[in-house]
């Protein structure tokens, strides 16, 4: 049996789907040499990051 405790889901809502999210994130990791996975958790982090700072 696989743990999976450090692995999350992410639902990409009807209301986003316009954006492109995946298709954007792909082109940018092929340009970065990045995965999209390593793109997300970079993207969380600052967010959780930015967010700290504001309310500590």
């Amino acid at each position: 049996m696989v743990k999976r405790d450090n692995a999350i889901s992410i639902y990409i809502p009807k209301s986003k789907a316009g954006q492109k999210l995946m298709d954007r994130l792909s082109k940018l990791g092929h340009k970065r040499d990045r995965s999209v996975n390593y793109l997300i958790v970079e993207a969380i982090l600052q967010y959780i990051d930015s967010q700290e700072k504001k309310n500590p």
